[in-house]
């Protein structure tokens, strides 16, 4: 059996941020799946909820379970939905985890100002896509840069993804992951706030900080990122 990579992407954005991954992984004979999870790229027009969220990746994992050990990799609100799916009492199908860019814990203060940064964001001209394209192009590598947008931005799902993110219980359902984890953030990623708590809870996981890298590390760093892949990929082939 081959191994498989499930990955699920970040707010905003979509499956195609994984394209600099799916292409590596198919490279090397290995499964390669990208969700879209409800509200965001092929599946906008949907309403995004928790539960829709965890159904859509446990049907990616099952499905690929079928054809080779899984291993599950998140980012950004894709990584936090995955370390509480990836921690639940029933434990699913799963022989390793990669969580980038999420070792925050969505509540409180924190969460409040980043909807209310991201509210008035989105009240700027144009949605502020002129400064969000800005800052791409100056940060984002020309083979991943087209990537990141090209199945849309969900900007009318982002409100309600960051306030249905406030019931995640991460640090129960990370005391309970018992498959190999990787932390991946980047050196100047802002969700690395949590990244020490994460870690005692959790001590059994790798933490690898990419330098000069910010939040966007997947498509900043997509050769760093796919050595994680690698590395994930040998780990699950020599135990499995």
């Amino acid at each position: 059996m081959v191994v498989q990579v499930v990955m699920v992407h970040g707010i905003r954005t979509s499956a195609t941020m994984w394209r600099a991954q799916v292409t590596h992984l198919q490279h090397r004979g290995v499964g390669a799946i990208a969700v879209d999870l409800p509200g965001h790229g092929s599946r906008m027009s949907e309403e995004f909820s928790v539960a829709g969220a965890f159904a859509t990746i446990d049907s990616a994992v099952r499905d690929a379970a079928t054809r080779g050990p899984v291993i599950l990799v998140g980012h950004s609100m894709g990584g936090l939905l995955s370390i509480e799916y990836a921690g639940a009492e029933e434990r699913p199908p799963l022989a390793a985890f990669i969580a980038a860019s999420c070792t925050a814990i969505p509540r409180g203060p924190g969460l409040a100002a980043y909807r209310f940064l991201a509210r008035r964001f989105d009240a700027l001209p144009d949605r502020g896509m002129w400064l969000t394209d800005r800052v791409l192009d100056l940060t984002l590598p020309g083979d991943t840069r087209a990537d990141f947008g090209a199945g849309g931005y969900a900007f009318d799902t982002q409100d309600v993804a960051l306030r249905s993110l406030s019931v995640l219980d991460l640090l129960t359902a990370l005391a309970r992951i018992e498959v190999p984890l990787w932390f991946v953030n980047g050196q100047f990623d802002q969700l690395r706030v949590n990244e020490r708590l994460f870690r005692r809870v959790a001590p059994h996981a790798e933490l690898i900080v990419v330098p000069r890298t910010s939040h966007l590390v997947t498509a900043m760093r997509p050769r760093v990122f796919n050595a994680v892949l690698d590395l994930a990929i040998a780990t699950v082939e020599q135990t499995w």
